[in-house]
């Protein structure tokens, strides 16, 4: 997520003229009271966790040991939760192996003993039904202003679909739960690597093949503890527009939104002479697109004329596009200063229209519905002045200026005119 801090006496500034000029901008949510990080671990029980392959030990044993590491680590804040799926049918009905998903530890403070103990009476059992564990573990974390995260763990595809369960994470994603699944993949099949990176890509999460018992532990003690450090509060979902005059009016703040293939969304931002507007967006690959794609983020005026495009910054991760730009309004800095300490009315405000298009065009069978991912980062803060350079003057002065430079120019160049020839003379 983009984490973003605000001026208190710009905001107040932005709102006082705005309320003048007309309806308030939307403004990201109050900071919430702090709450502890939320974590589920899911873990695939079904038949295949039998298997011997991980240090010549059986995938469902791995697993356990770390999940005892994990537990004993825990971060004394974080509140854990497991679920586990394919742990109790032993039949051969799939539709109702198909359903076989619990919540053995609830989310929560934990109690080590207690989670150890029912991680430990496991054993491999039935299907697979990844998709109805992801919606059940989103259930079982709830909702907030806050960041929860999912870490499953697998070594196969879903045998149950629907619900699909890389469709059920871009569901999530698009509900605007706050919610990120990293994913951990125990078996060495394409196949598993797609779902389960389509699974993480769709809600900002990670993938990773865990090939080892101490790949395992470390990868998952890893993403607990990164609970802690994403645990920030969410951005705040607002809907562009495909029009200037309709879109909403923000103020500084995170927010977040979705747009279809190849679609242009307009918001809208008030500035007035002497600040300066700071703007990013990044776009989450969620899913499979094709080559030659871009992300674009725009400032216009309200009747289109272009004022700046932004330019391509990295994220970091291969699965997000940024663009960022900046803009100031045009006004004298001492003009601005002194009706600002003057009891004159304060400027009114240029509304800046932020536009946010993408070249995406998706693969063969891919959903268009939802719209990918968006994250808009919006600041509106005093303009930086430009490095004031030497003052020549201006009209007649200037003319003198130049007219005397230009003459002792000629006289210094002619001296030594003279005096190359006289030389070359002689010689």
């Amino acid at each position: 997520m983009i984490n973003f801090r605000r001026s208190t006496a710009v905001l107040l500034g932005l709102l006082a003229t705005t309320a003048l000029a007309g309806p308030a901008p939307a403004q990201a949510d109050d900071e919430p009271v702090p709450e502890p990080p939320r974590v589920e671990l899911v873990l695939d029980v079904s038949g295949s966790m039998r298997a011997a392959d991980i240090d010549g030990r059986s995938r469902i044993s791995v697993a356990q040991q770390a999940f005892n590491e994990v537990v004993d680590a825990l971060p004394a804040e974080t509140q854990l939760g497991i679920r586990v799926l394919g742990a109790t049918y032993r039949g051969k009905d799939k539709k109702v192996g198909c359903q076989d998903t619990q919540q053995i530890v609830p989310v929560g403070p934990v109690d080590r003993s207690a989670a150890k103990a029912a991680v430990a009476t496991l054993r491999p059992t039935g299907f697979t039904p990844v998709g109805l564990a992801l919606r059940s573990a989103a259930e079982d974390l709830g909702r907030g202003a806050t960041t929860r995260r999912i870490v499953l763990i697998t070594d196969g595809e879903d045998t149950c679909a629907p619900p699909d369960p890389c469709e059920v994470a871009r569901e999530l994603a698009a509900q605007g739960t706050s919610l990120v699944v990293d994913t951990l993949g125990l078996a060495p099949d394409e196949k598993v690597r797609k779902q389960l990176l389509c699974i993480a890509s769709a809600t900002g999460g990670t993938y990773t093949a865990a090939q080892s018992a101490e790949e395992l532990t470390g990868r998952i003690k890893q993403l607990v503890e990164r609970a802690g450090d994403t645990n920030t509060r969410a951005p705040t979902v607002v809907g562009g527009t495909n029009v200037c005059d309709s879109a909403p009016l923000l103020a500084p703040g995170v927010y977040a939104d979705r747009e279809a293939f190849s679609e242009h969304r307009y918001y809208r931002v008030p500035v007035r002479p002497g600040q300066e507007l700071r703007a990013s967006v990044s776009m989450a690959l969620d899913r499979g697109v094709n080559r030659d794609y871009g992300v674009l983020l725009r400032a216009t005026a309200a009747d289109g004329r272009e004022l700046v495009r932004g330019a391509d910054a990295g994220s970091g991760r291969a699965d997000v596009l940024s663009a960022g730009l900046r803009w100031s309004a045009s006004a004298d800095d001492e003009d601005a200063a002194k009706a600002e300490e003057s009891s004159a009315p304060v400027a009114e405000p240029t509304t800046v229209c932020l536009v946010v298009s993408n070249s995406f065009a998706p693969r063969p069978g891919t959903a268009a519905t939802p719209g990918m991912p968006v994250e808009l980062t919006i600041d509106v803060v005093a303009a930086a002045p430009a490095p004031d350079g030497p003052d020549l003057g201006r009209g007649w002065v200037l003319l003198a200026l130049l007219t005397v430079a230009g003459l002792l120019t000629g006289l210094i160049a002619g001296l030594l005119t003279r005096w190359w020839v006289a030389t070359w003379r002689e010689n």
